[in-house]
């Protein structure tokens, strides 16, 4: 079963500074039949204007996946004190994927300090098989011809392939689609995926699918992907 989730249907706020579309519910966005898709919670589209950000906040038992389409987004958490002033700190930029385990509790800030240019990212939570563990972060780069055509391992449970490793049974792939170039994922039918286009036009398992558009599948036991324009795309399997 292939269900579409289009991107006009999202719920969507604007904080001035912040404009976001959240494909589940989240903050005020409330809607019952939209809480999240086997143990994926959270696939927020921010755009976060120049010269501000999220400050610091605190998050727990999340696993929390940064993906930056345009832009820069840099970090800041209280975890360690390798710079000297009690956390870690770095940017993340289009083609790095950072994974922080919020744990048993993790504070943290994230903000666009460049002067005229909009950070465009996707905020992604999924639920973990395990709580309470020490809160980490990892941050590793995939360029854009590892995705070119294919699906990336990007996410993973156990690391494998290079993959940034979370604390939840589900793996995340990305992958770049135009014109004549496919993939095929084969999935376990007791599971379930969810295919989020980033941007650009893509057709799976024959549905048409839009920059912002998802497809929820239940059941199925592959996912293909054809008939990209432009395509960024990003396939989770997950947990039931």
């Amino acid at each position: 079963m292939i269900t579409l989730r289009k991107s006009c249907d999202r719920g969507y706020a604007d904080h001035g500074w912040l404009k976001s579309f959240h494909s589940f519910s989240f903050a005020d966005y409330f809607d019952p039949k939209h809480m999240g898709w086997g143990n994926l919670r959270v696939i927020n589209e921010d755009r976060v204007a120049p010269g501000t950000g999220f400050g610091t906040h605190g998050h727990r038992d999340m696993e929390i996946i940064s993906y930056v389409l345009e832009g820069e987004l840099a970090h800041r958490d209280s975890i360690g004190a390798n710079d000297g002033q009690g956390g870690n700190s770095g940017v993340i930029r289009p083609g790095d994927v950072q994974r922080m385990s919020a744990g048993r509790g993790v504070r943290h800030s994230e903000y666009n300090h460049a002067a005229a240019a909009t950070t465009h990212f996707l905020q992604i939570w999924i639920e973990p098989d395990q709580t309470g563990v020490d809160p980490s972060y990892e941050q590793k780069r995939f360029e854009s011809a590892d995705k070119r055509g294919r699906l990336r391992l990007v996410a993973s449970r156990d690391g494998r392939d290079g993959s940034v490793r979370i604390h939840a049974d589900a793996a995340l792939y990305a992958g770049l689609f135009d014109g004549a170039e496919s993939a095929e994922l084969a999935l376990d039918p007791a599971r379930k995926s969810y295919v989020h286009l980033v941007r650009g036009e893509l057709s799976v398992n024959g549905e048409t699918l839009r920059g912002g558009d998802a497809a929820l599948l239940a059941g199925e036991s592959r996912v293909t992907l054809a008939g990209g324009r432009d395509a960024e795309v990003l396939v989770f399997d997950l947990a039931a």
